[in-house]
C-alpha cells in the first residue's frame, strides 16, 4: 500500500508539474545525442544512443515568488525521450524528464549549468537488475553552452542517471548510467 501511494505522489507531481508549464514563459527548445553505458551483472554493458528534446520555461518569476532570486538562466525542463539501445541486444526505451536547469553566465558566450530532475520511463530491455519495464529515473546533469549567437547555443553535458522501479516489484536493484551529450538550444 506504501509503494502504490509513493507512485501516486510522484504521478500527482508530474502531473502538476507538466500542467503547471503553462504558468511559465516559454524560454528554450533543445535538442540533445549522446551515448550512455551502464554496467550489467549478468549481460554485457546496457548502452543507447540518447536522443531528446527539451522545452525549457522560465522559472523565474516563480522562484521570485518564494524569494529566490537568479542571475542565470532559471528553467523548468520538460525532456520527452525516445532512446535506441544498442546493447545487450536491439531494443528501446522511452519516457519523460521533468527537470530544474540553472546555467550561470560567465560572460556573453560561455554559461555552465547543472540540473537535476526524475520522470517515468519504460524499457523494453529485460534485465536482472530491473523485475519491471516501467521504472524511474533520477538524473543529475552539468554542462555547458556556448552561445553561438545571441539566441542559439551549443551544448555539451555529462549526466548520471539512475533508474529503479521505486520499490514496485523485487528485484529492484537500479542501475547507474554515465551519459554524455551534445546538442543545441534556441533560446526566445
Amino acid at each position: 500500500m506504501v509503494r502504490k501511494k509513493k507512485i501516486l505522489l510522484i504521478f500527482v507531481f508530474v502531473f502538476l508539474c507538466f500542467f503547471s508549464a503553462s504558468a511559465f514563459a516559454i524560454e528554450s527548445l533543445g535538442v540533445m545525442w549522446g551515448y550512455l553505458n551502464a554496467d550489467l551483472k549478468d549481460k554485457s554493458d546496457y548502452e543507447t544512443v540518447p536522443l531528446m528534446v527539451s522545452f525549457g520555461f522560465n522559472a523565474k518569476k516563480a522562484a521570485a515568488k518564494i524569494g529566490i532570486y537568479t542571475k542565470g538562466i532559471l528553467e523548468f525542463q520538460i525532456e520527452p525521450f525516445l532512446n535506441p539501445v544498442i546493447g545487450p541486444d536491439a531494443n528501446a526505451e522511452m519516457g519523460v524528464d521533468f527537470l530544474i536547469k540553472y546555467a550561470f553566465p560567465l560572460n556573453k558566450k560561455f554559461f555552465p549549468y547543472a540540473k537535476f530532475g526524475v520522470g517515468p520511463v519504460f524499457m523494453t530491455q529485460h534485465t536482472r537488475e530491473q523485475s519491471t519495464q516501467f521504472n524511474f529515473v533520477d538524473t543529475a546533469a552539468a554542462g555547458f553552452s556556448w552561445f553561438i549567437r545571441k539566441d542559439l547555443s551549443l551544448d555539451l553535458e555529462y549526466r548520471y542517471r539512475h533508474l529503479s522501479n521505486a520499490g514496485i516489484k523485487h528485484p529492484n536493484h537500479g542501475i547507474g548510467a554515465n551519459i554524455v551529450l551534445v546538442g543545441f538550444s534556441r533560446y526566445f
